[in-house]
């Protein structure tokens, strides 16, 4: 989605060890950039439902919002790369939405505030990077 950041953010931000180390290279080779973005915002987005628990650990939500904070940084970054394609139209709005989340969780943690804004931005970029298919029922 936000451009061809490949293993550079599977590194960033997943830290393999052990298996995940061996195994590292062929996932960087199998998947795509889009399944990349898609795994860890999904990962940081189920920590960040984690952590609204009524059962979860309490520093689970900092330990969710720095997660967040790193995969929104890194397509950040992404985006300001020289051989970035977005227009710039979509960069602009691309980075206003980054700083957004960034900047909410940063509130979601001074006001010890839920995470829901944040999981619902992610679900949604999560649509964009791996759509529905559609059925064939639905094509009819």
């Amino acid at each position: 989605m936000l451009s061809e950041i490949g293993s550079d953010l599977h590194v960033a931000i997943s830290r393999p060890r052990g298996a995940a180390t061996a195994y590292g290279s062929v996932i960087r080779q199998t998947e795509t950039p889009r399944d990349i973005e898609y795994r860890v915002l999904s990962n940081a987005t189920a920590l960040l439902q984690d952590a609204c628990r009524f059962d979860a650990d309490p520093a689970a939500l900092s330990r969710a919002i720095h997660e967040n904070y790193k995969v929104w940084s890194a397509f950040a970054v992404d985006l300001a790369a020289a051989g970035n394609a977005w227009d710039d139209v979509s960069k602009a709005r691309l980075f206003s939405l980054a700083r957004w989340v960034l900047l909410e969780g940063d509130r979601v943690m001074r006001e010890r505030a839920s995470p829901n804004a944040l999981i619902d931005v992610n679900h949604i970029i999560m649509q964009g990077l791996k759509p529905m298919p559609t059925t064939q029922e639905s094509a009819t």
